[in-house]
């Protein structure tokens, strides 16, 4: 295995320029100081906590630490947010890299780390209780003062939703005057100051023009992800994490194998059955090339542990610190290149496949360039099931429709009635793709789904033109 280098962190600084052009406004309509983003120590950690101040006692500012800590993850996860459509909407090429993203969320995980330690040194300090609440899109951790702390806390709360709530505005803003000029007035409260990007020693004021917001009817997105008629070898994959945002938390276990929905397996492939999955009742049947690959999280966020996650999965991410001899995957470039190899060979599929495709954004190398150059194929089956499967539909028990992996995999004889999707990499790819497998079958003899009136020609799948010069 290759050593891993740190100084990549560093060196995507040098792309700074090339963002700074493309780039002037954060996902919250905030002006960028990219000088201040210059001045992140990538490498060495971009939080304000030293290694002692985790510790019950430490004679640091609890408060202070955490207030900085929030307003620096709330900057570079807004410049973050709007990395992906800046670099997927520059028609000029001008950004020749994603390397300062990834840079970016790569410290900005570390970053989580620290205030999640932070927040466990107030709690064992008696400062306060903690409870995860959902207020939006995402969860966020809410601190509760206990009777006997003198100072307020809100100034130090997760402020997640209300960052949310800011981009989701700004984009309105953005798309009703037509790529105008509009700023978000609901900036999120742990910023560094001022109506400006919330950067230390920048101010700054924003305008909003009040114009009504048109709507449009919008087609169904997903269905850019659907299968073609001529669909044959994919590879299927599928990731567990340990939340849900790709630039704050870790991927700990990727599964994939590959399947031919047409044609019979290649020669030399392993024979159905030589392959054990840990559910003893999966059958290999045609899939073949199966890999499973278990990887680490650092030291900071295996001392916090995640209960939510160990029981989902039955991964416990306390054992898989430095010491288990896992490595992070955003640190292990052999398994990146690796993965980025087999998902340009062929169309990847994977059910809500836009999930997997933002974690592989922000941690493989040269996935993101090979996307928009058209070399990735994606296919997702959460919309076959959405769009092609009559048991789907709203009932009283899923009012907008059972499209879970669960739901598909058992409809389509790929997992019994009374069992449940495991949880892993491997085994929920496989009875992914054995239900794909089985829908295909039954859309074809139907004349449904790609062999409707609606269907596509080629192989369908999702993916960037590649360019013409």
């Amino acid at each position: 295995m290759t050593v891993y280098d740190p100084s990549w962190l560093e060196a995507a600084k040098r792309d700074i320029a090339q963002w700074a052009e493309a780039m002037p406004h954060d996902a919250q309509g905030r002006v960028i100081d990219w000088n201040w983003v210059a001045k992140l120590n990538l490498a060495g950690g971009i939080g304000y906590a030293r290694e002692e101040d985790f510790r019950p006692g430490a004679g640091s500012d609890l408060h202070h630490l955490l207030r900085w800590d929030y307003a620096t993850r709330n900057c570079v996860e807004s410049i973050i947010a709007q990395c992906s459509t800046t670099y997927m909407m520059d028609f000029d090429r001008r950004l020749s890299s994603y390397r300062l993203p990834r840079a970016l969320a790569h410290a900005n995980r570390r970053l989580n780390d620290e205030i999640t330690l932070l927040i466990d040194r107030g709690v064992k300090e008696g400062r306060w209780t903690v409870t995860s609440e959902k207020p939006g899109r995402s969860p966020v951790t809410v601190l509760h003062p206990t009777p006997g702390y003198p100072y307020p806390v809100n100034d130090i709360q997760d402020d997640t939703a209300v960052a949310e709530e800011a981009r989701k505005t700004y984009r309105a803003q953005k798309n009703s005057s037509r790529g105008g000029s509009g700023y978000s007035r609901g900036y999120s409260r742990n910023t560094f100051g001022g109506d400006s990007a919330g950067y230390p020693s920048k101010r700054g004021s924003g305008t909003s023009d009040d114009k009504p917001e048109k709507t449009y009817p919008q087609p169904d997105w997903r269905n850019a992800y659907l299968p073609g008629r001529d669909v044959d070898t994919v590879m299927g994959i599928d990731i567990e994490t340990t939340g849900i945002d790709p630039a704050r938390v870790y991927i700990i276990d990727i599964g994939f194998e590959f399947m031919n929905m047409v044609s019979s397996k290649p020669d030399g492939a392993q024979s159905a059955g030589s392959y054990s999955y840990e559910q003893d009742y999966y059958d290999a049947g045609d899939a073949y090339g199966q890999a499973r690959l278990s990887l680490g999280v650092p030291r900071h966020n295996a001392a916090h542990g995640n209960e939510l996650i160990k029981n989902l999965t039955g991964i416990d991410v306390r054992t898989r610190g430095p010491e288990s001899g896992l490595t992070p995957f955003d640190e292990y470039p052999d398994a990146q290149s690796s993965l980025l190899r087999r998902l340009i060979q062929q169309p990847y599929v994977a059910h809500n496949a836009t999930f997997e495709h933002s974690y592989f954004m922000l941690n493989v190398e040269g996935y993101a360039e090979s996307y928009r150059n058209g070399d990735i194929t994606i296919i997702d089956t959460m919309p076959m099931s959405k769009q092609w499967d009559p048991g789907s539909a709203p009932d009283e028990d899923h009012p907008y429709g059972n499209n879970t992996l669960d739901g598909y995999a058992k409809r389509h004889g790929a997992l019994p009635l009374d069992r449940n999707e495991r949880h892993l990499g491997l085994e929920d790819t496989h009875i992914m793709l054995v239900a794909m497998k089985n829908h295909l079958h039954e859309l074809r003899a139907e004349q449904a789904g790609p062999w409707g009136p609606d269907g596509k020609n080629g192989v369908g799948g999702k993916h960037c033109k590649k360019r013409r010069y």
